[in-house]
């Protein structure tokens, strides 16, 4: 599919906004079950909404990474941040230009995601980097304060800038947000996705699986192919009320999940450090909780808890969306948006500045520190698997890190680094330490994994005998277990493995992870 021409976009916009054009769209209630035989090796080529709508934009500086920023409309500041862990602004268009005429709509990509740059600032790929991020972008379009609307996992985060900078908000909007606390009662979203349909998202799976090493696909290429088979296989039954056209399914899968290697599972983590349950007490700032009827990402009562978290807030139930809301009942959606930011009410300052105290008090700012003390563990568990990624971690290596950390997977990571940057020797002495943590431990698996990639530096070393000896070792161990390694494209089980190598030395192979 070609790009459209302008004229062409802005009529799709308005058939997109058609509350009639909604009441023939296939929904979840329909209960419609439909899957596809084949698998669609290249998503259509369709428009990125960036490229269309002709709004500013620019790069703001946030410690060395430029993060991409856009911007249209005019009235009280209002920045989107998008969800994931890994997600782009990208599905905000063109929804969000129907606020322009009464805000200053803000839209930006995390650091590590989108448009913007893949490099782990001060504290990592973390969320104590993310709102930090956020703040600077504030400062440098001179804003005073604004309202933070976070989507998702946007929402956490933007509960958790509440906590850091309530002095900067005019207004927290949450929209579908993640709690950033526990709720009772698991994630709900399989509840319409048939039997068949959950069969054939497993199979697409292992298709993608074996077609990506087979043709040596791109860890993005692989990523976009697998959201948009899922997609027109049912998947977008678990998030979405509407089904989406194949034009938004092709959307979705091209701009819309994009970020760093490893990302995702490292923001995960950093999210699961924080507990918000009992901060928003006393909680001036004007806050409006967005939230869709089968929006099943979270338990039932989840709406509830997250408004009784926020006393003083305000709960809007939309009955005919799920987790996006403004893109599926888009006319109330905009209307609730429009009475909230044009009817916000001034906070004193000294109200804020007490609540800043309390939240002192309660010991946020000290978890804050502590999550943020072991900066070096943090910058390696950032630092994605990609080429460009392994490039800066090891020139940035320092032997003594050997020393100073304990943990297997960060020592695999920097033991990898240093493979691709060819520094053999370092590397086989990351593997030995990895080892001997393996050996406290009596992990079997971990212990195999180092054993065998001290042998294939030991190989590349030109140590052929010595290289023998490790595998020998893991042959003997007759351990059931294997390990998959995707930036080489390499998986084994350990004991076959062993025994090849023993007669077939190992050859380099090259990160076939490719990151900006």
């Amino acid at each position: 599919m070609k790009a459209r021409n302008c004229g062409a976009v802005f009529s799709v916009v308005c058939l997109l906004w058609s509350p009639s054009l909604a009441q023939h769209r296939e929904s979840i209630l329909d209960r419609v079950v439909h899957t596809e035989k084949g698998l669609v090796t290249e998503v259509p080529g369709v428009f990125r909404w960036c490229d269309s709508l002709h709004l500013k934009s620019a790069r703001v500086d946030a410690g060395g990474c430029g993060l991409f920023v856009e911007e249209e409309g005019a009235g009280v500041p209002l920045i989107l941040i998008n969800g994931g862990p890994g997600g782009t602004h990208h599905y905000f268009h063109p929804w969000f230009s129907r606020a322009k005429d009464y805000a200053r709509v803000i839209y930006y990509d995390q650091r590590g995601c989108g448009l913007s740059g893949y490099r782990p600032g001060t504290f990592g790929y973390s969320v104590e980097q993310a709102v930090d991020d956020l703040d600077s972008i504030r400062r440098a379009l001179g804003i005073g304060k604004w309202v933070v609307l976070g989507y998702s996992y946007g929402g956490f985060l933007a509960q958790y800038y509440a906590l850091r900078y309530p002095g900067n908000l005019a207004g927290l909007i949450l929209l579908g947000a993640a709690p950033g606390m526990r709720t009772p009662g698991g994630s709900r979203e399989d509840d319409f996705v048939s039997q068949a349909e959950e069969t054939r998202m497993k199979e697409i799976r292992d298709e993608i699986a074996v077609l990506a090493k087979q043709k040596n696909w791109s860890r993005e290429k692989t990523l976009s192919l697998s959201i948009y088979n899922l997609t027109l296989n049912g998947d977008w039954k678990r998030q979405h009320f509407y089904r989406p056209s194949m034009e938004r399914a092709a959307q979705m899968s091209l701009y819309e999940w994009v970020h760093d290697s490893g990302f995702n599972g490292v923001l995960n983590k950093s999210e699961g450090k924080v507990d918000l349950s009992g901060a928003f007490k006393d909680c001036p700032v004007p806050t409006l909780i967005l939230e869709g009827k089968w929006d099943f990402t979270w338990g039932a009562d989840k709406p509830e808890l997250l408004h009784a978290n926020h006393p003083g807030s305000k709960l809007v139930v939309f009955s005919g969306a799920a987790h996006g809301i403004y893109d599926e009942e888009t006319d109330r959606f905009f209307s609730v948006l429009k009475e909230f930011m044009t009817a916000l009410p001034a906070v004193p300052e000294s109200d804020l500045a007490r609540y800043h105290e309390a939240v002192a008090a309660k010991g946020y700012y000290e978890a804050w520190n502590k999550s943020v003390k072991d900066t070096l563990a943090l910058a390696v568990e950032s630092a994605g698997w990609g080429r460009s990624s392994g490039e800066r971690l090891a020139e940035s290596y320092k032997r003594d890190w050997v020393d100073r950390l304990d943990d297997p997977m960060l020592l695999l990571k920097i033991g990898f680094a240093l493979y691709d940057a060819t520094s053999y020797r370092e590397a086989l002495m990351v593997f030995e330490k990895m080892e001997g943590i393996a050996l406290r431990k009596a992990n079997d698996d971990v212990r195999a994994c180092a054993l065998i990639w001290q042998a294939h530096m030991l190989d590349l070393l030109g140590e052929r005998a010595r290289a023998v000896e490790r595998y020998r070792v893991v042959a003997d161990m007759n351990n059931p277990g294997g390990m998959q390694h995707d930036q080489y494209r390499l998986r084994y089980s350990f004991t076959p493995y062993a025994k090849e190598r023993m007669t077939a030395p190992f050859v380099r192979i090259e990160n076939a992870e490719e990151q900006p």
